[in-house]
């Protein structure tokens, strides 16, 4: 049995598991340390990371409809707001993706632009709505 024992500790010094963690001399600054304390380092970091980020569906009219004619659902854009000629620019949505864009017939009007559904999370949808009632959008392709 003792034997047995002598033997487990053995494998378990050669292993890293033991107390010292490391060759005899290198005071467990080796190699293997290094790789042990990474592989540590890593599965705390997956732990602390954030939860992945949830998104939503909003619906945006963009100002120029022959700009909206252009995209397909899985295009990537940014969202710009104006709100007027001389009026600085602002970027409410990077790599936006475009989820759907509806059809329009020749029975709905396109001269207060057209609709676009994007997929963003849901602060970005917040920001797109409320610049949507007072600013013209528009978007950029990526």
């Amino acid at each position: 049995m003792a034997a047995g024992l002598a033997l487990t500790a053995v494998a378990l010094a050669a292993s890293g598991f033991g107390g010292g963690g490391g060759r005899s001399g290198d005071g467990g600054t080796g190699p293997e340390a290094a790789g042990a304390a990474a592989s540590t380092a890593g599965t705390a970091r997956e732990r602390a990371s954030p939860p992945p980020l949830r998104l939503v569906s909003a619906p945006v009219r963009i100002a120029d409809a022959a700009t909206v004619r252009l995209l397909r659902p899985g295009d990537r854009v940014d969202v710009i707001a104006s709100a007027g000629p001389g009026a600085d620019a602002q970027v409410l949505a990077r790599s936006a993706r475009v989820a759907q864009v509806p059809r329009t017939s020749a029975e709905n009007p396109t001269e207060n632009g057209a609709l676009v559904v994007l997929s963003v999370p849901r602060a970005t949808a917040a920001a797109l709505a409320g610049a949507g009632a007072s600013a013209g959008l528009a978007v950029i392709l990526c």
